[in-house]
């Protein structure tokens, strides 16, 4: 993830939901159903903070964890954790000469 989130559309879309405030922000926790942890946690943050997406935090208190955790926009954490769809052309198979019926 690098700076370039600014430029990108998903940037703009945000700032427009800013404006009109339709932001959902969750947690880590929330978006992905299990704790992120210290590393993945200040790796999350980082992004957001270089890409000047506007984050929150909400005081939490359960017997794994008390204190503050950090809330982002959901369409900035949807945009992070995309996964690269793999693009598989004709030339990346290798058993194609196989597949020809002469």
């Amino acid at each position: 993830m690098d700076s370039s989130l600014e430029s990108s559309s998903l940037f703009n879309i945000l700032k427009i939901k800013i404006m009109e405030n339709k932001i959902e922000y969750l947690s880590l926790y929330d978006y992905l159903g299990k704790p992120a942890g210290m590393e993945l946690g200040g790796e999350v943050a980082r992004a957001a903070h270089e890409a000047k997406i506007p984050t929150q935090k909400r005081q939490i208190s359960n017997p794994k964890y008390t204190g503050q955790v950090h809330l982002y926009p959901k369409d900035f954490l949807d945009f992070y954790f995309e996964k690269p769809e793999e693009n598989h052309t004709l030339g990346d198979r290798q058993d194609y000469d196989n597949d020809l019926p002469f």
